[in-house]
């Protein structure tokens, strides 16, 4: 079931930090008090603004405020498939190569707090999985990655699969 009315436009910042041991895909915890979303695991980013030049404004300009990672460092190389949520978003995930060093500052208001995934984690298939759950009648399917005692799911495990089939092709 998808959302009835208008879709809101969105982006996020999906950032693969180059490391010497093999990339990375970075992050955020959103902080318990949020009403959308609060708690989970998400790449950064937020709603289009009127004053966003585009979507890769958007993801960069929120990737900013939320963990203070500076635009200096981030080459944005591609863009995902558009997700649409049942919260009714339209999000464009927007691939980025992040170079180190840099130092974030997550902005206590939105982010608990930044970490990493190995890519290669995201890329194996076996540590992908499927789980239901029923939410008004309807029986709803999504992925989840676990990974050192966090639950990547919803749109964010969704974007990352859609990011680990472009890899495999």
């Amino acid at each position: 079931m998808f959302p009835v009315g208008e879709l809101r436009a969105a982006a996020v910042l999906v950032p693969l930090v180059d490391r010497p041991q093999g990339f990375s895909i970075l992050l955020t915890q959103r902080t318990q008090h949020l009403k959308r979303h609060a708690g989970q695991i998400a790449f950064p980013g937020g709603q289009v603004d009127a004053g966003d030049a585009d979507e890769v404004a958007t993801a960069l300009r929120e990737t900013e405020e939320e963990i203070g990672l500076s635009r200096d460092h981030v080459e944005p190389v591609g863009r995902l498939d558009r997700y649409i949520t049942r919260t009714g978003f339209t999000v464009t995930p927007v691939v980025a190569v992040v170079a180190p060093p840099f130092t974030l500052t997550p902005d206590p208001n939105e982010v608990d707090e930044a970490f990493e995934v190995p890519l290669d984690f995201i890329l194996e298939p076996k540590n992908r999985q499927t789980e239901s759950y029923d939410f008004q009648g309807v029986t709803r399917y999504f992925y989840v990655f676990r990974y050192d005692k966090r639950n990547i799911w919803g749109a964010t495990a969704g974007m990352l699969v859609n990011l680990a089939e472009i890899f495999a092709k």
